[in-house]
């Protein structure tokens, strides 16, 4: 991703998807050392602008730089969009990457996870958890999980080069993403 000193996030970025992220991010505005943005609606440059700017320890968001990408991936499972739609937005997505006008959040956190049904548990759960199983983090729609949620984010490796695994997301297939190199797998 092309940040260079001046514009990468110098904070602990976390996206917030999932049920009633509304409600959650507002819960979060009293919590000491975090900015709580409301993103969703804002353009991916936008988003990473203001990202960016924060100084605090952790800012956390609705903006969901993979938003396109998941929907299409959901659509191709679905059978309601083809491979090339996927293709598509993986490649505007790639770009945005590299001209530094979209961030990768350090962790996401899925809210409701049990509410989250079919093919979409699949891609929060199963193919964007697979790349990096530490930086997907499920959690309790409530405010008391998600700052119980914030205080004990794991250490673990960055996320890998999204131009290094995003092109081949089609794939990470529902029901059998995370099970090849399995003892056991089919």
């Amino acid at each position: 991703m092309a940040h260079n000193a001046d514009t990468a996030p110098r904070s602990t970025v976390v996206a917030l998807v999932g049920a009633d992220s509304d409600e959650l991010l507002t819960g979060l505005a009293d919590v000491p050392a975090l900015v709580a943005l409301s993103l969703r609606e804002a353009e991916p440059a936008v988003a990473a602008h203001l990202v960016a700017s924060v100084s605090m320890p952790y800012v956390v968001h609705d903006a969901d730089p993979l938003e396109h990408v998941a929907s299409a991936w959901v659509e191709l499972y679905e059978e309601r969009a083809t491979l090339g739609s996927l293709e598509a937005e993986v490649g505007a997505l790639l770009s945005l990457f590299a001209s530094g006008e979209a961030v990768m959040p350090d962790y996401y956190v899925v809210a409701g996870p049990e509410a989250i049904e079919g093919t979409w548990r699949h891609w929060w759960l199963g193919a964007l958890a697979h790349h990096a199983p530490s930086r997907v983090l499920p959690v309790e729609a409530s405010g008391t999980a998600l700052r119980a949620r914030l205080r004990s984010l794991p250490a673990s490796r960055p996320w890998p080069e999204p131009e290094a695994w995003l092109p081949r997301v089609h794939f990470d297939i529902p029901d059998r993403v995370g099970l090849r190199d399995q003892p056991g797998a089919a």
